[in-house]
């Protein structure tokens, strides 16, 4: 009885302090958003700065991609302990060095390593992961999503607000934060997997060999095309927010951040609350379907409504949409055997970070045509892309019993 309750001890005690080091985390990366643009234009002394800050965005997705599988190998053979350690106190240096960027590309530089170290967002997966009954891991990873929410919902209030006073105060806030999270991590989290090592294998840090793996099953190819192009169109909102209200409403950097908030809090009570009644009420495919339909609705209204109060309203509908992502990830997983699972959501990480990195990309040079003439036509093209996804989300999952065996399924 006696061990039992230490085992759950210090198993409450990591959890806690991992979501804890997941919501300063989430804080750090949202402070950046609401100034990021300003700081641009302030380095480059060009008010046209719309590529460029695509680039940035696309460059820090990137470096996701490629250094999340890396890390999480790491954490397998050095433990969870000293990787997140490293890529927090590494967070903390490149925020500082960021705020006295005296350069942009040294402020590039600087992203991108922050891109790096934010990695570890899967190595922090892989702890609750190993503290983690299975029965508990959906309920865990449940509060993991909430605390990264919540982390995004004061990020961009606080970084709008710091913004007002300095403009590179929230780099140095980020950087405060992550030197918290390392004196946490030092005396108060534990190694998850004491005395366990596995071997190094390059070839299974590469993130094209495990998409090569997911394309092989027949079963999840035409949900894996709308998973990306949920990811494609959603990251339009963290891309063009900024730009699109700063031109249409001639907001700063402290209303930025409030609708930034609480686009986040209506995200994280719908995701958290409304998700598994209306999954359970109309089913997975139904659920997406649902999702997509009040996000469609959503974005048609702000193209065609100019008033600020008009953007406000909708952010109930957009958090509605948000059940489309969790109801398709469920989906997705009922697709894969249990043994599998973890290969499966790296795979989804992975074409999050694609889409990531050329969503940005795309929206940005689409905005800097429209902006002149119609800033909300940007929105319309988020609905043509959802509308000619919808065949798919229709028909794409009609799988034929047996497409592969359990042999196949490795």
């Amino acid at each position: 009885m006696r061990r039992l309750f230490y085992i759950g001890s210090f198993m409450n005690k990591a959890l806690v302090v991992v979501l804890l080091s997941v919501t300063l985390d989430a804080i750090g990366i949202g402070l950046i958003f609401p100034i990021l643009p300003s700081l641009l234009r302030e380095l480059t002394d060009s008010v046209e700065i719309s590529a460029l800050y695509g680039a940035i965005l696309a460059g820090y997705a990137l470096m996701l991609f490629l250094f999340a599988p890396m890390l999480g190998m790491l954490s397998d053979r050095f433990g969870r302990r000293p990787i997140l350690m490293i890529a927090m106190g590494g967070a903390a240096i490149d925020y500082l060095i960021m705020t006295f960027a005296p350069t942009v590309e040294i402020l590039i530089i600087g992203r991108l390593i922050a891109g790096m170290t934010a990695a570890s967002m899967a190595v922090a997966t892989a702890y609750i992961t190993d503290i983690t009954e299975e029965k508990d891991r959906a309920k865990h990873f449940g509060y993991l999503g909430a605390c990264f929410g919540v982390g995004f919902i004061i990020g961009p209030v606080l970084g709008g607000l710091l913004g007002e006073i300095w403009l590179r105060a929230p780099f140095l806030a980020a950087a405060i934060f992550n030197m918290i999270n390392f004196i946490m991590a030092w005396f108060l989290l534990p190694e998850s997997r004491p005395g366990k090592e596995s071997k190094f294998k390059f070839g299974e840090i590469n993130p094209f060999s495990s998409l090569k793996w997911a394309i092989s099953f027949v079963n999840i190819r035409t949900l894996l095309i709308v998973y990306v192009g949920f990811a494609f169109v959603g990251s339009i909102y963290g891309t063009i927010w900024v730009l699109f209200t700063e031109d249409r409403y001639g907001w700063g950097a402290a209303m930025v951040g409030v609708s930034l908030a609480l686009y986040g809090l209506f995200s994280v009570i719908s995701q958290a609350a409304l998700t598994g009644p209306i999954t359970s009420w109309l089913g997975e495919k139904r659920a997406i379907l649902f999702g997509l339909s009040f996000e469609m609705i959503a974005l048609v209204l702000l193209a065609y409504f100019g008033q600020w109060w008009v953007l406000f309203a909708l952010l109930p509908f957009f958090a509605l949409g948000d059940v489309g992502g969790p109801a398709l990830q469920s989906l997705l997983t009922s697709k894969i055997s249990e043994d599998n699972q973890g290969k499966l959501q790296g795979v989804l990480m992975s074409l999050a970070s694609i889409a990531a990195i050329i969503g940005p990309l795309f929206f940005t040079q689409i905005y800097s045509l429209l902006r002149g003439d119609w800033p909300g036509g940007i929105w319309m093209v988020a609905v043509v892309i959802y509308v000619l996804m919808l065949p798919v989300v229709l028909f794409g999952d009609k799988i034929r019993p047996g497409t592969f065996s359990r042999g196949n399924k490795k």
